[in-house]
């Protein structure tokens, strides 16, 4: 847990071994900052990205289900349709043999 440093009188370059070491924990820590700030600024993003991604898929579902029963509305006006014109052509063809005798 403890460092322990004996220093050389002999050799003078070691204060400036100390500042050089000392500038680069500095740089190291601003490097860490930057990059927890980057990760922070790329979470959100990817929040914001998921909750997006939630109402596009929450307006399809929407969409999908109001598709579903204009089909459904049209395919029952489609039967009715059919039957109405099936029964006007009964109806023709009953006044038609009706006249034609």
């Amino acid at each position: 847990e403890h460092v322990q440093l004996r220093i050389d009188p002999v050799h003078g370059d070691l204060d400036d071994h100390v500042q050089d070491l000392h500038q680069r924990v500095v740089l190291l820590k601003n490097v860490a900052k930057e990059i927890e700030q980057e990760t922070k600024y790329q979470n959100d993003l990817l929040n914001q990205l998921e909750e997006t991604m939630a109402k596009a898929g929450a307006g399809l579902k929407n969409s999908m289900n109001r598709l579903s029963r204009a089909m459904a509305q049209h395919s029952s006006n489609h039967v009715l349709h059919v039957v109405m014109f099936a029964l006007v052509c009964f109806f023709f063809v009953y006044l038609w043999s009706r006249f034609s005798r």
